[in-house]
């Protein structure tokens, strides 16, 4: 498609961009074949300028409350109208919108989560805003929520949260118990073994065999680097030696059965939690909202206390979930759409707007909203805690070096059927790794990228 980058110069950077097709050998598994104009709806297509005057855009999300944002900004601005259509999350939204791109009637803006950021970069859907992004704006932004949207120093989306990986715990249980809040992975170890000697089919955690994220944060806090982009190429190491530690130390505890190992979003796991067979979650900031909407029975039981740390000196962390928004390759108005970007992640009017839809305790990326977000919050479920001030801290604690790879849907869906194939027996969690790599390598030379692998 004319005026769009090629992938190879894309490799590290995203930066260059010779004017040669890039959307024509996309994954399978991240991306559908190609869709019509007809296909998509009239809010589909670039933003116009109507006859009142108002530059009209358009701005497609699965994000809950965004209705509430829109009509607020539609409310409060003269200039501007965003149109909005909600869509599918997950998969079916990407497909969705590498179909709208390839037809050139992606929206001006598109909401994108981090591990699928890198891929829509390098298939040239979304736009380089470095320079269209205020100071005022880059400054309220934590640097490590920039961090996740911005390749050598080219930002491709405006982040709209971070999720830094805390435990939650039930308090009352570990008040019965005698348990005591593990503040390293080795005590953590320690109170699992504690926790399966109670008997009644308790355990302390549950490894998800359905959430590569996850597993990505706890190697993301041991220092992994699956990806990086040094010297021209994608260097692919999914079995670094963080990365074996950390599975080493999960296959342990799965081994010696001190933990579940099922979906985290199967009923299976809303009972493991109901009936109080499991003690602690461990999850973004996000999860503190989504446990209050499903387990209202349970307020006042449950508390949030750091991750447990390798180096208790030496903290560090990953970020489990986090959105962002990017003003597209096929936006006629990209300076509207980033003026109702930076209002969208940094107003308190649209933070307030959005909680009206629903609790929520996504940790903004812009830190000045956090008041907005502790207000809306009834932290009486977790006991009267500050709970923000809690994600305050560990926000500052995320890596900023991780990059998330060009494939991530593809290479977490072979994580996650192998971690599944690991929990009935067959395999182990090191053993996905290796086939996550395996599996991951020809997507990325199928799109024309240099690359290397490595094992540390």
């Amino acid at each position: 498609m004319p005026g769009r980058p090629n992938r190879r110069s894309m490799l590290a950077a995203i930066s260059a961009l010779p004017l040669t097709g890039a959307l024509s050998a996309c994954s399978g598994d991240d991306s559908a074949s190609t869709g019509s104009r007809s296909e998509s709806s009239t809010s589909g297509t670039s933003g116009t300028a109507g006859s009142s005057g108002r530059t009209t855009i358009t701005f497609w999300s699965a994000m809950r409350g965004s209705q509430a944002v829109v009509d607020e900004f539609n409310r409060t601005h003269d200039h501007i109208r965003v149109e909005y259509e909600q869509t599918p999350a997950g998969t079916q939204g990407y497909m969705k919108l590498s179909n709208a791109a390839r037809a050139g009637n992606a929206p001006d803006i598109a909401t994108i989560e981090y591990p699928q950021l890198p891929g829509f970069a390098i298939d040239g859907v979304t736009l380089d805003i470095t320079s269209l992004m205020s100071d005022d704006l880059k400054r309220k932004l934590l640097p490590q929520s920039l961090a996740q949207t911005t390749f050598e120093k080219h930002t491709h989306a405006v982040p709209s949260d971070i999720e830094p990986m805390v435990m939650h715990y039930r308090k009352d249980l570990f008040d019965h118990y005698g348990f005591e809040v593990p503040g390293t992975w080795d005590e953590f170890a320690a109170l699992a073994r504690a926790v399966r000697r109670t008997g009644g089919g308790r355990r302390l955690t549950v490894f998800p065999t359905d959430s590569f994220t996850q597993f990505a944060c706890w190697a993301w806090q041991a220092g992994a680097q699956w990806f990086d982009t040094s010297k021209g190429a994608w260097n692919v190491s999914l079995t670094d030696a963080p990365t074996r530690k950390i599975a080493a130390y999960w296959q342990r505890l799965i081994d010696e059965e001190l933990v579940y190992v099922n979906s985290s979003t199967a009923r299976i796991y809303d009972a493991q939690i109901g009936n109080g067979q499991v003690l602690t979650r461990l999850s973004g900031a996000w999860e503190a909202g989504a446990q209050l909407t499903k387990q209202p029975g349970q307020k006042g039981k449950w508390r949030i206390a750091p991750l447990p740390q390798w180096d208790a000196k030496r903290p560090s962390l990953g970020t489990h979930g986090g959105s962002s928004f990017a003003v597209t390759k096929d936006s006629r108005h990209p300076e509207a759409a980033m003026e109702f970007l930076e209002w969208q992640v940094a107003s308190p009017d649209a933070l307030k707007a959005r909680l009206t839809s629903g609790v929520s305790s996504a940790y903004p990326a812009v830190t000045e909203l956090v008041p907005v977000g502790r207000e809306a919050f009834d932290e009486g479920y977790y006991g009267g805690q500050d709970i923000y001030g809690l994600f305050e801290e560990e926000a500052h604690k995320i890596g900023a070096d991780w990059t998330w790879g060009p494939r991530m849907t593809a290479t977490g869906t072979v994580i996650q059927d192998s971690f599944a194939r690991a929990g009935a027996g067959a395999g182990t969690v090191l053993s996905s790794m290796h086939a996550a790599q395996d599996g991951t390598m020809p997507d990325l030379k199928a799109l024309g990228l240099s690359t290397t692998q490595h094992s540390t």
